[in-house]
């Protein structure tokens, strides 16, 4: 990123928006919005607070199970889809129309069917993270060279064999729906807590917002939006490495 002809690094970007919200913090322009200063020193309160460990177990727990299911589910649907076009005309509808569809709404539906507790929890976070999986791999596959597989053919591979050689030809837009649901399940794993079993980080939520301890509220949001972004750019990483795939299907 170039500005009046200088090189500035993209973090700049994430300073400019601190240094404003700790000027509204300042000035108390608004209520919601402590200090940035105060969000970074509650932070400690947060992370060392005797409920903290056990929220973040419960919600890891949660997190874990319901990305689990979603790629368990999601990869093998996105590869029927692509290899099968009835599948992908009958299903294909659906999955943009869960992917696109506030499920949030959902959600209550979800607590009548699964009780309050956990199970809601990993299901609200497949919900979120499940259809673009599935979209991305869906992808991935039909967009590998026929020639590949048509050589395949010649060369007599097994069953086994040519589905090894569309995954890794599929991989790198496998790796962006997972880095993409990865995000998206921890949104839904936020929700989920929240709306339904006020557990883990949805407990610690609840409890900030009813004391207005604003700063410790933002500061668990800021530990949150870090571990999805940690999460994502692991991915990303991974992504980089595998990008060769990509080329034998140009």
């Amino acid at each position: 990123m170039t500005f009046f002809g200088v090189k500035v690094p993209k973090m700049a970007s994430l300073l400019v928006w601190v240094v404003i919200w700790e000027i509204i913090g300042r000035f108390e322009l608004l209520m919601l919005f402590p200090p940035f200063s105060e969000v970074v020193m509650a932070l400690g309160d947060v992370v060392t607070s005797r409920s903290f460990a056990e929220a973040m177990r419960i919600t890891a727990l949660s997190y874990l199970g319901g990305l689990g299911l979603a790629l368990v589910v999601g990869i093998p649907l996105g590869f029927l889809m692509g290899l099968v076009p009835a599948a992908d005309k009958m299903l294909n509808m659906w999955v943009n129309t869960f992917l696109s569809a506030p499920l949030s709404a959902l959600v209550p539906i979800f607590m009548i069917l699964f009780g309050l507790g956990t199970p809601t929890v990993i299901v609200t976070v497949f919900m979120f993270a499940v259809w673009i999986i599935v979209l991305d791999t869906r992808a991935g596959v039909q967009h590998i060279s026929p020639s590949l597989l048509e050589m395949s053919h010649s060369f007599g591979a097994r069953r086994s064999e040519r589905f090894k050689i569309i995954f890794l030809a599929a991989l790198p837009e496998i790796l962006a729906g997972v880095r993409l649901g990865m995000i998206r399940g921890v949104k839904g794993v936020v929700i989920g807590q929240l709306l339904v079993s006020i557990i883990g980080v949805g407990a610690l939520f609840s409890l900030y917002q009813q004391n207005f301890l604003m700063a410790h509220f933002w500061a668990l949001v800021l530990l949150l939006f870090t571990l999805a972004l940690t999460l994502a750019e692991i991915v990303a990483r991974f992504e980089k490495r595998i990008e060769y795939y990509a080329g034998v299907r140009s």
